[in-house]
């Protein structure tokens, strides 16, 4: 079956679809050497199916895809096609909360309990507040617990993002572990990435905003952007355009159900390559794409700056690749792989999704980008 599979799978690789949205021939010539390379990566690491775009000042400049989105049914892989795309989400989280911030809602350096109706503080340190600014920076203490791991299951979340954050961060809490869910180090110290972080982020905004944190993502920033394909939940959805995620066992893809966490402002917004391209675009033109607004460019400012010492630049939920340049963000999750970066200075971003989670493709995102900017 294995080596049928890939059989099919070259055909369909070589027979990918790209559009160019650019006409001089030298521009399509360096494109179609890059699909070359793009469809080795994908054939050597075994990957179902790939698809990707450059954007460029304010406009899609080119896009492909390349295998499969759906194996056993044969379908294409789609710049249209609808993944989730793990912590990449995190970058709408943050937006939501800088709305607020834009609006005097929500302060960054200020204890997170003034905005909760439960207290959260670090066990180890309960003298010392937790500041939204630290969950943005990872730098809040809160880690990521076994029972995070454990809180993965097929289908919509089984218990509400309220209910999650609750077990998870209050003394006596269904979720509560003291010694796993805190770092030994005070808030303000350490950066350790904190997936729960982003998910008492989604709930700050929910209590600030009156609204649960799906439909206020709905609200003010995915229609604004005509993300109308794009929701949070398998429900919001058309789940016949799902792409299927595969773990890479035994020598062969295995598809897996969709699945979904309480947690899931941290990564489960499920969105295709072209609808997360405008969000990419107003981010990379100080917080506007076709005449709508998401953030002011002061604002934008603040995220886009490094904050934290760490091996790259971070700043308010985004990072900087320094050597190269590159702010953005990646995602993983099962059967799930997803880049999207850009450079504020020459305002070229790229977006990758892959529905498993093998090889190295952020050197395609590198490849990608190089080709565009020496358009």
């Amino acid at each position: 079956m294995a080596y049928i599979s890939y059989l099919r799978m070259v055909v369909v690789l070589w027979l990918g679809i790209a559009t160019f949205y650019c006409s001089p021939v030298q521009s399509q010539d360096s494109f179609k050497e890059l699909e070359k390379y793009i469809v080795s990566q994908v054939i050597e690491n075994k990957i179902p199916g790939i698809a990707c775009c450059v954007v460029k000042e304010n406009r899609m400049i080119w896009s492909g895809a390349y295998g499969w989105a759906n194996i056993e049914k044969g379908i294409p892989m789609s710049i249209d096609g609808i993944m989730n795309i793990a912590s990449i989400s995190k970058t709408f989280t943050a937006t939501a909360v800088m709305q607020l911030w834009e609006k005097e809602e929500i302060r960054l350096d200020t204890d997170i309990n003034l905005y909760l109706p439960f207290p959260v503080r670090n066990p180890h340190h309960p003298e010392l507040p937790i500041t939204v600014s630290q969950l943005l920076t990872h730098t809040s203490s809160i880690v990521d617990g076994d029972y995070y791991d454990a809180s993965y299951s097929d289908g919509d979340p089984l218990i509400s993002l309220e209910d999650w954050v609750t077990g998870y961060l209050v003394p006596g809490g269904q979720f509560y572990n003291e010694k796993q869910n805190f770092s030994k180090t005070a808030p303000g110290f350490e950066h350790e990435y904190s997936n729960v972080g982003f998910g008492l982020l989604g709930y700050l905004v929910e209590r600030i905003s009156g609204m649960p944190f799906n439909e206020y993502c709905r609200v003010h920033i995915q229609e604004p952007l005509g993300m109308k394909q794009s929701g949070w939940f398998i429900h919001e959805i058309d789940s016949s355009k799902h792409i299927t995620p595969y773990e890479f066992t035994a020598q062969e893809n295995q598809p897996l159900e969709l699945y979904s966490f309480p947690n899931y402002p941290d990564g489960l917004l499920r969105t295709s390559v072209r609808e997360l391209s405008y969000f990419l675009l107003a981010i990379m033109n100080g917080g506007k794409c076709n005449q709508v607004r998401i953030l002011e460019k002061s604002t934008l400012k603040e995220m886009l700056q490094p904050l934290v010492e760490t091996e790259d630049g971070q700043g308010l939920c985004w990072h900087q690749i320094v050597f190269e340049d590159l702010w953005g963000h990646s995602g993983g999750d099962p059967g799930v792989a997803t880049f999207m970066y850009f450079n504020p200075r020459t305002r070229i971003g790229v977006i990758t999704f892959q529905n498993n989670h093998k090889g190295d493709m952020f050197s395609v995102v590198r490849k990608l980008y190089t080709v565009a900017d020496n358009l």
